[in-house]
């Protein structure tokens, strides 16, 4: 890039001053009916020193990250891909200008648009001074890139005549949507702290209200939607019986924390005595029905296990709990249907192979 920008200039013999050399007219990006060839040639050219430097700057700040992300081929790619939507974005919004167009700013601020989908929480130093007060602070790349960069600069504080915001702004438009694209398709691999995760936790947690909203209770699983009447007030009993559960469940929570099973087992049981439509959340329920299995409670604690199987049975380990049921019902419970149906589910998704065998064994002495 610095090569051609200096190649770009001659000294005017007349004048003493630096001026572009005659065939610099010919590559940049015309105002009328350009030659699709100067759609990327426009790219490699800068009216003056600091109109380089800045765009340099930005693309040294933002771009080795994303070239990581994509690798050398990809990143050149996207990167003149840029600026070929960045000069379109430009000349379709502005048809009748007659003023060509130059710089690689629209293809950095598509590099720029990339970091901000992948990179959003990562912070950016910035230097302020205000009189005598000077500091640096952190922003995350997310609110800087977006409010100072894109709408800031670009949309509310258009200053220069000079300058083309219709290309920046086309640029990000391109590089954000882009990245986000790839990583929704599964083309570039997504982690926890893009923007593309962020939308999708964002997703979840909308469902979530508006399933809460309709009726559905998390935690007791109901899933018939109803909306509350305003006549339907709970009696002091109901009122009461409720605040026992929550007052069960917040001291379960507790144990659970101090990893202490046999009290959030005990506490447990009482709850079901209290109310058995209440539903533990997934890892409590099943450490709990585990810790009731092994303080030797094979009723309570295939309770337990149905139950978390009623209302977790996408657990990517469902089949264990099964096998245990069938185990309990097997040689504790003496309730071999129940210990048959759970023991066939479990056969036919084991993996392991010691736990097929048993599985296996159980089936055979039950079926004799």
């Amino acid at each position: 890039m610095y090569s051609f920008f200096f190649l770009e200039y001659h000294q005017n013999p007349a004048t003493g001053n630096l001026e572009f050399r005659p065939w610099v007219q010919h590559f940049m990006l015309a105002g009328v009916r350009p030659p699709l060839w100067q759609f990327v040639s426009y790219a490699f050219l800068h009216g003056g020193l600091m109109h380089i430097i800045g765009n340099m700057f930005f693309l040294y700040l933002f771009g080795n990250n994303v070239n990581d992300k994509l690798g050398n081929i990809g990143y050149l790619c996207f990167y003149l891909a840029g600026a070929v939507f960045s000069g379109i974005g430009h000349s379709v919004l502005n048809p009748s200008s007659v003023i060509p167009t130059l710089g690689a700013s629209g293809a950095v601020a598509t590099v720029t648009g990339a970091y901000l989908v992948l990179f959003p929480q990562a912070l950016i130093s910035v230097f302020y001074w205000f009189f005598f007060i000077i500091g640096t602070l952190e922003i995350p790349a997310l609110y800087f890139i977006g409010i100072k960069m894109i709408l800031i600069d670009n949309v509310i504080t258009q200053r220069t005549a000079y300058v083309a915001y219709d290309a920046h702004l086309a640029g990000y438009t391109f590089g954000i949507a882009a990245i986000l694209g790839m990583l929704a398709t599964g083309l570039i691999s997504t982690s926890n702290f893009d923007l593309w995760a962020m939308l999708k936790r964002w997703n979840r947690r909308r469902q979530y209200r508006d399933a809460v909203s309709g009726g559905y209770d998390p935690f007791t699983g109901r899933t018939e939607t109803r909306r509350i009447k305003v006549k339907e007030v709970k009696s002091p009993a109901e009122q009461q019986k409720d605040e026992k559960s929550q007052e069960l469940r917040n001291e379960i929570s507790k144990r659970m924390l101090e990893r202490n099973l046999p009290a959030a087992a005990a506490l447990y049981l009482e709850l079901m005595n209290h109310d058995s439509e209440q539903l533990l959340p997934r890892q409590h329920l099943l450490d709990i029905a585990n810790q009731l299995a092994g303080d030797n409670k094979p009723a309570e604690s295939a309770r337990a296990y149905e139950q978390f199987l009623t209302h977790y049975g996408n657990y990517e380990y469902a089949e264990q709990v099964e096998l245990m049921l069938g185990i309990l019902y097997c040689r504790y419970l003496n309730q071999p249907k129940q210990a048959i149906k759970y023991l066939e589910a479990a056969a036919k998704k084991l993996a392991d192979p010691g736990q097929l065998k048993m599985c296996k064994d159980e089936l055979a002495r039950l079926q004799k």
